[in-house]
């Protein structure tokens, strides 16, 4: 490497390769926990015709790109030897891995053993990238399904070590089979938009509130990738309390037409510097307090920008800790002789420190290794210094590497020791198969920008479990580099100086390398990984739970539901088309006298008109999908023509004991609670599932390797998402839905529910003031996401309130409110997707069209608005009409759409079927048809209808089997979604199948 003498910079500010906050949580209680990976043949893969720029770099040019949505980094000809060019910055939040205890397990294991719903795992229904489920954003019409069939037990990831993680060129494409979901916004090439700047005291606000030495807005706009007007924008919506539908919604021309997770994601980043601040204060004050603190050590804590860097400064001074070695040599007063070395050697008399009979002055050889570690301990702190170590590392090739570990080694050999209790040996083979689980991390390796999520997720949690031991290696080039340069640049001393003053150097950057920053750069590279790994997780919950969410209801027909069971029979419940309760009863479908039982099947589903039967996927599910098949084809319930389809139940039985199932239906046993909610989960999913906690839904994988808490903020916050985009109809929504519309909360819901219950219906969105706890703030908020449906409102309702003076306000007084002057008449646009805040805008373009509120949705209305949009571009009317053009595209969706819009029209409904395929027919080499219904950090689950799901691994995904619309996506195949697939294998000892994509069905 070409050395340069030492160059003094003002301030260097460095970053890390980001890789994204750190999240956390949950999956469902079945967790997947055996890794294996289909066989494949040995058959030569096709390259596509259009390679992703950059999957292929020369060595020359550094290895490929972290992993992460924001993960960006310059390249190496911008970089000096002497005064680096800073990377991006990291704020990781999370340790490396994440304590998982025994007892899950035990737990996991035991539900495998039998029960309803055993054997059933985490089946994830992944949302598709850039789909937003909102009306506004025209969302992609894509296929769905939720006639699942449980994962098979035991399937986990698993991925070669030597899979590549491609370079992508940002300006170009952004899809790459092997990469993380990468949400960067480019922005700039938006058509509208409203650039803006923080005002001078908002500006300083927000400098004085966090007193860092970095910017806010342009440390979010790195970490993020989005343009730093649009932070602005978001960090003062955010300082306004607005949600993030809201945003998404009402305020697209501020975010720049972002979807919902991008500005999650923004909203994430921000919360976690504004942590890091908060901690960074924090430390100051206690150092401060201690009389720890000086102007050198402040000026570094402010200027950390992860709390890696800040734990690497405090760490020295945190009390009950053992003083460092530099800390004992500083309170010998050895500093000085330090400062003398680098800036006036020749001065330096290390004779004249000696202090005969002092502990670590008692000989110039104890002086000079204080020196030393004083010296080594500046090194190891300072910015420079650590933002050049971390660039040749980047140019460098870091792994981590896990094998297995002694006292695993030592339990799987220890199974002639005898057992000290009567579960030992149950207890001993359950170790053992545990450690099995990992033996393709036994000798593991992999670079650090190359390694897949998944993989390090079960690294840590190998680790956790204390089967694997973990380490990161560093070449030992990046040593003798770092040493060179040090030596020669960076801690060269002012003046020429004796060799013995250049060995203490040269041994000072040796032990601060060793000691202090190899350790630091495991972390570090340790943390960034697992952020990374939980980050691509948890956005696998998050796809996969709006596409769960945003399952199209089935209406207009009475349906079954059945929860299938062996010992105590199935639990069935038979609904209403708007999910009224007709019959709950138990049929034993397993047991001697079959016959009398499809006798009283025949007369409950011609007594109720019922045509359309729901099996959960639990225990006894092919069985009893097996006896209505059979049902069906003997015809015995003509003329009906009845068909079933099969769902997931995960969360049913928690719901069926949990206060919402108690108050909903008080006298009810809970088992036939479970056969209303699967029923009901073809109804309407959306309204039911909400009343699950999302981590029992069985969305997601790695649920306990992930922080709990983060995983929850998410999925919570995609609930919000969902239910506010979809709308809910205020005068007949369940208590338990409001809680989830932007800007409402379990009070307000409650108070809502209360004040619908003591005054009527609705019949205005405005009497949502009149509701104790609704501000302005709050209604702000909620009203667009709320609809009044006319067609709902009790009848003497109406009539009471069109006998009354309608153009004349009332007032009306509610409990905790003062008098409150609101219309009482129903007003046409509440029923739509407008905002409150827009209603005078709307007015005047149906004036100007020549329509009226009450012809919304009607295609006289709808020629109207075309008419007039096609004589007057979209630009030139919000000018007329004084507002902006996405606005205006607003009012436009909400009058030409009809008043029984549903955004989930787009997706498929349950595929219902009349017959069953077994795993015993399949064939290999067999051409079949399926549908996705599950998607993984390493592949694709499809249901092709044989009761077990196959796997497509993401090896055999590539961008030549995919629709031109899909090969820039970053989740190749979504739920839902159908495919043309051919079978590689079959085990039905282990129920697996392994699939080959062919190609995805239009």
């Amino acid at each position: 490497m070409m050395r340069r003498t030492r160059a003094v910079c003002k301030e260097v500010k460095y970053t890390e390769e980001d890789t994204d906050m750190s999240f956390s949580q949950s999956m469902s209680s079945e967790e997947e926990l055996d890794e294996w990976r289909p066989p494949e043949p040995k058959v030569p893969r096709k390259t596509t015709k259009d390679p992703v720029p950059g999957e292929k770099k020369p060595a020359a040019k550094g290895t490929a790109k972290p992993k992460g949505p924001r993960a960006q980094r310059k390249t190496s000809t911008e970089r000096k030897p002497c005064a680096p060019t800073t990377t991006k910055a990291s704020l990781s939040t999370v340790g490396p891995g994440r304590k998982r205890k025994n007892e899950d397990l035990a737990v996991e294991a035991e539900k495998r053993g039998g029960g309803d719903g055993g054997g059933q795992s985490d089946r994830p229904d992944a949302d598709t990238e850039g789909q937003q489920p909102s009306v506004m954003l025209k969302m992609e019409r894509q296929s769905f399904t939720v006639a699942d069939t449980p994962l098979p037990g035991g399937w986990v990831d698993e991925v070669a070590s030597g899979s590549g993680l491609a370079v992508k060129k940002e300006e170009k494409e952004d899809f790459a089979f092997d990469e993380s979901y990468v949400k960067r916004q480019k922005t700039c090439g938006a058509p509208t938009g409203q650039p803006s700047a923080l005002s001078s005291p908002a500006a300083r606000a927000l400098r004085n509130e966090l007193n860092m030495n970095w910017d806010l807005i342009e440390l979010v706009s790195t970490l993020t990738c989005v343009e730093r007007w649009v932070c602005v924008n978001i960090v003062k919506l955010l300082h306004e309390e607005n949600t993030v539908p809201f945003m998404v919604r009402y305020r697209k021309d501020m975010i720049n037409h972002m979807d919902a997770d991008a500005v999650r994601d923004v909203q994430l980043v921000y919360d976690e510097i504004c942590h890091l601040s908060k901690k960074t204060q924090s430390v100051i004050q206690t150092l401060r307090k201690d009389g720890l603190l000086n102007a050198e050590l402040e000026n570094n804590l402010r200027n950390c920008r992860s709390l890696d860097e800040l734990d690497h400064m405090y760490s020295p001074y945190k009390k009950g800790s053992k003083l460092s070695k530099a800390r004992r040599a500083r309170d010998l007063g050895l500093e000085e002789a330090a400062v003398v070395l680098l800036n006036r050697p020749h001065e330096l008399d290390l004779r004249a420190w000696v202090k005969p009979g002092s502990e670590g002055l008692s000989s110039v050889e104890e002086v000079t290794t204080g020196v030393e570690h004083i010296l080594a301990d500046m090194i190891a702190k300072d910015p420079e210094t650590l933002a050049y170590i971390r660039t040749l590392c980047e140019n460098s090739f870091v792994t981590i590497q896990s094998v297995v570990s002694k006292s695993a080694l030592k339990e799987q050999g220890g199974e002639s020791q005898p057992s000290h209790s009567k579960a030992g040996p149950r207890a001993q083979q359950n170790k053992t198969k545990d450690i099995d689980k990992f033996r393709l991390y036994f000798d593991f390796s992999s670079n650090v920008q190359r390694i897949q999520p998944h993989q390090t997720l079960a690294i840590n949690r190998g680790e956790n479990l204390k089967i694997l031991t973990v380490k990161v290696n560093i070449p030992d080039r990046v040593k003798s580099d770092f040493t060179r340069w040090c030596i020669n640049c960076r801690w060269k001393p002012k003046t020429f100086g004796s060799p013995s003053d250049a060995k203490i150097i040269g041994d000072a950057v040796d032990d601060a390398y060793k000691r202090l920053i190899l350790p630091l750069l495991a972390r570090s590279y340790r943390t960034k990984l697992t952020a990374t790994a939980e980050k691509e997780s948890i956005d696998m919950f998050v796809r996969n739970l709006r596409q769960r969410l945003l399952v199209c209801p089935v209406r207009g027909c009475v349906i079954m539901g059945v929860d299938p069971g062996f010992k105590h029979g199935c639990k069935i419940a038979i609904l209403s088309p708007t999910s009224q309760i007709l019959h709950t009863d138990v049929v034993y479908l397993h047991r001697p006298g079959q016959r009398t039982e499809a006798d009283k099947l025949r007369h409950l589903m011609h007594k109720h008109r019922c045509n359309k039967v729901v099996i959960g996927n639990g225990t006894a599910c092919r069985e009893t999908e097996s006896f209505f098949a059979d049902l069906i084809t003997q015809g015995i319930f003509q003329p009906l023509d009845v068909s079933y389809c099969i769902t997931n139940e995960a969360g049913a039985s928690i719901y069926s004991v949990s206060p919402e199932a108690v108050k909903e239906m008080p006298e009810m046993d809970p088992n036939l609670r479970s056969a209303v909610s699967i029923g009901r989960r073809v109804q309407d999913p959306l309204a039911e599932l909400v009343k699950i906690d999302p981590k029992h839904i069985g969305i997601g994988t790695y649920q306990h390797d992930v922080s709990s808490g983060s995983l929850k903020a998410a999925l919570d916050s995609v609930v919000q998402e969902c239910v506010s985009f979809v709308g809910v109809d205020i005068n007949i929504c369940s208590e338990t839905l409001m809680r989830h519309v932007s800007g409402l909360n379990a009070g307000r819901a409650r108070s809502i529910a209360d004040w619908r219950e003591q005054n009527g219906p609705f019949f205005n969105r405005e009497q949502l003031r009149l509701v104790k706890g609704m501000g302005p703030k709050s209604f702000q908020q909620c009203a667009g996401f709320i609809r009044i449906n006319p067609h709902n409102l009790h009848r003497s309702a109406v009539s009471c309130d069109s006998s009354a003076a309608p153009e004349k306000p009332v007032v009306k007084k509610s409990k905790g409110k003062a008098g409150v002057n609101t219309p009482t008449t129903p007003n046409p646009l509440d029923q739509t997707c407008i905002h409150p805040e827009s209603y005078h805008v709307a007015q005047k373009f149906l004036s100007l069209v020549g329509g009226s509120a009450g012809q919304i949705g009607s295609e006289g209305l709808r020629r109207c608005v075309e008419t007039q949009v096609q004589a007057s571009s979209l630009n030139q009317l919000a000018r007329t009409l004084d507002t902006s053009p996405e606005t205006l595209q607003l009012i436009i969706d909400g009058l030409t759409q009809p008043p029984s819009f549903d955004i989930r029209q787009g997706f498929e409904q349950a595929d219902f079927k009349r017959g069953v395929v077994s795993m015993q027919d399949l064939q290999v080499g067999a051409v079949l048809t399926g549908r996705v219904d599950n998607t993984t950090l390493f592949g694709a689950f499809v249901d092709i209808g044989v009761g077990r799901s196959g796997l497509i691994h993401k090896s055999n995904i590539s961008a030549d089997k995919l629709p031109p619309r899909q090969q820039r996506r970053s989740l190749a195949l979504g739920p839902g979604e159908r495919v043309e697939v051919r079978v590689l294998n079959v085990d039905p000892q282990r129920g697996r199948i392994g699939l080959d994509l062919l190609r995805v069905l239009q």
